[in-house]
């Protein structure tokens, strides 16, 4: 059996193909313009989904990122008092050992060594309260300003104020750096820090007891200083191999995200140029279809 074709048929599939090269030719122009695959989640829903799943990735190891940033600059100020602690207390040695020699000192000597070493005292300090963003890198997750506050009443003439609860930063999803150092294994507290013990040293001398004995405390403090600078860089090259390996991740998963999302302009190009072919050569064919009317029949 033969179907009839009318004038109606024809006309209708003309305007289904035409609406169909139309939508085409809508996209190309859609992605050619926004240079977007996907505009909305109808477009393409399993491309929307692991495009939401890899924005998500991509959030968290933002804020891993921003987290390794800060936990890197408190750990570069932390690094950095302690290079200077360790010049001190090396200067503070070094005068306890010309003190030493009874002998061969004036008592104006003695008190210029006892001058330099209450300076040097100063500077133990201001290292100990060493801050990064308003916080001491010293004190732990405390509030308080300083680690060190000078309190004439204390042992050692300073009272420490900081926390026992370490700063911690999150740099991986699995994986966190303490940031901090200990302020109380460095410079020690009450009548055992090192405040204490270059003020004895400094009463040593004024009074002309002999400060050879103050040696051994002087080496155990800086033996401290040292093993807590080593803790504090192997933490700061934790933090230095998680930026690394985090910006291998944001790349990745960038390019993860543009294959998804992102379109390859010059191929879309060529084909919204083809698809603008087809579009005419359609509607120039449709015209020849559905030219003969009433009229032309009654000629």
């Amino acid at each position: 059996m033969i179907a009839r074709v009318t004038n109606t048929t024809l006309s209708s599939a003309a305007q289904r193909n035409l609406q169909t090269n139309m939508q085409r030719l809508a996209i190309l122009q859609e992605q050619a313009s926004s240079q977007k695959a996907i505009s909305r989640p109808s477009d393409d829903p399993a491309g929307t989904g692991d495009s939401l799943r890899i924005r998500a990735q991509q959030r968290a190891v933002g804020q891993y990122e921003r987290n390794v940033d800060n936990g890197n600059g408190w750990l570069t100020v932390a690094d950095s008092a302690l290079v200077e602690t360790e010049r001190i207390l090396g200067r503070v040695r070094d005068l306890t050992v010309q003190g030493a020699n009874d002998g061969a000192l004036s008592p104006s000597a003695k008190e210029s060594i006892a001058t330099e070493l209450t300076s040097l005292r100063k500077e133990l300090l201001t290292q100990a309260n060493a801050s990064y963003l308003g916080r001491s890198v010293f004190a732990g997750n405390s509030d308080a300003g300083a680690a060190f506050v000078p309190d004439a009443t204390a042992p050692g003439g300073v009272v420490f104020t900081g926390s026992d609860s370490a700063v911690q930063r999150r740099i991986g999803e699995n994986s966190t750096v303490r940031v901090d150092a200990d302020g109380a294994a460095v410079f020690g507290t009450g009548t055992s820090s090192v405040f204490a013990l270059v003020d004895t040293i400094v009463r040593d001398l004024q009074s002309g007891t002999n400060v050879g004995s103050h040696l051994s405390g002087l080496d155990d403090r800086l033996t401290a200083i040292l093993g807590n600078h080593a803790d504090v860089g192997v933490r700061h090259a934790q933090i230095q191999h998680a930026e690394e390996a985090l910006m291998k991740l944001s790349g990745s998963l960038e390019a993860q995200r543009s294959s998804i999302e992102d379109v390859d302009l010059g191929s879309v190009i060529l084909d919204l140029k083809l698809q603008e072919v087809t579009y005419q050569s359609a509607l120039a064919v449709t015209a020849r279809v559905l030219q003969p009317t009433l009229m032309d029949f009654l000629r």
